[in-house]
Formats: structure tokens, sequence, C-alpha cells
């Protein structure tokens, strides 16, 4: 089921939106009587209100080099209790892989999905099409410790995968690892906080 503009009846508060009150909460914009909170703070409950509203929902998407593998990891997915929101594509026809990337970053950064997995040939272009989302930090990862790092440094919501560079069964097992390992606090989340201020700075001089 292809589902690039799926949207609830009643859409949670994008996850960007929500860091960038508290962000402005810590910097000293608004004035609140609870203490201060850390990077670690903020991103943890970042990831908290994601999980809340996401649940163990994942977005997959993919474009015509991807779709074998869309499906096989989907397949997986499901059979491993996770909910999958299939973004498409529906066949091996050529499509445009920005549609596809564009649809599962909206799950992610709208809540609708905790995690969101995007495919194409080699998965770079996908990435940076769900990184023009305010909100997703999509990251192209290519063996188990690119996934780990991903994860614990980058704080990464969205992974992209390269269908001509990696097989099924690597793409499995890169799959479980991102989905295993938890984001990393301190200095980690401190630097990811820094990535969201940049973001924030553009977000806002477009409105």
């Amino acid at each position: 089921m292809r589902v690039p503009n799926a949207m609830s009846t009643t859409p949670p508060v994008p996850e960007f939106e929500i860091r960038d009150i508290v962000r402005r909460v810590v910097d000293g914009v608004l004035t609140v009587s609870a203490p201060e909170s850390s990077p670690t703070d903020t991103l943890a409950a970042a990831e908290a209100t994601s999980q809340a509203a996401g649940g163990e929902r994942i977005a997959i998407g993919a474009d015509h080099g991807g779709f074998e593998l869309k499906n096989g990891l989907a397949t997986k997915l499901a059979a491993a209790r996770y909910e999958v929101v299939d973004c498409g594509t529906d066949g091996p026809e050529s499509v445009d892989y920005p549609e596809f990337a564009h649809a599962v970053a909206r799950q992610v950064t709208e809540g609708s999905c905790r995690w969101g997995i995007t495919i194409d040939g080699a998965g770079i272009g996908s990435a940076m099409a769900a990184n023009k989302v305010p909100g997703v930090r999509a990251a192209l990862c290519y063996d188990l410790s690119t996934a780990r790092n991903s994860r614990e440094h980058n704080h990464a919501n969205v992974l992209s995968l390269g269908a001509a560079l990696i097989g099924p069964s690597l793409a499995w097992q890169i799959v479980q690892e991102w989905l295993a390992v938890p984001w990393g606090p301190d200095r980690h989340a401190r630097r990811v906080a820094m990535i969201t201020d940049i973001e924030q700075q553009y977000v806002g001089a477009r409105r």
C-alpha cells in the first residue's frame, strides 16, 4: 500500500517544532519554572514524544532500484512484530526516488511513525531528500558499524540503504542493528542539538 501523503485526522505536533520550543526554553527565550534541561534531556524528550506518537511503526519506501529489497525488509519487519507503513513504490517501473524518500520522512517528522527506512540504488539521493525535511536525521548505512554510529552518535531516525551496494542479508542485519541501538547521551546529544540549531536557523529564515 503506497501512502506518500497519508496523514491522521488529528496529526501530532511535528517533532522539529517540539524541539524548537524546547530549545527556546533552554536558551531563555521562554521562561518556565522547571530546571534548565541539558541536550541529553531535550533529545530524550523528543525521542519519547516520537515513541509515544509513532509506537513501533516504521515507514519504508523505495524507488524502482530498491523495490525488491523494500518488500523483503517489510516482510521481515512485520514478522518481527513491527507495524510497517509502506510508502511505495509498488512495482519495478522507473520512478523518482525523492518522492518516496519525502513520503517516508513525512511519516517520521509528523509523528505517524517512530522510524523510517528509505531505499534506492546507492542510498545517497534518498538520504539527501529525506534530510530536507525538518526534524529528520537520515543516515546512509552500509555496514553494522555505520548503523551503530548513526544511532548512537547522530541520533538518526531515518535509515537510508543502497540496494545496489548491499545484499538482502546484510541489509536485514543493518536494519536490526540500527533499530536495536539507543541514542547516545552527553557529547553525542550536545552535538546533535547543534545540528538541530543549525536547521532551525534556516527553517526560521524561510517563514
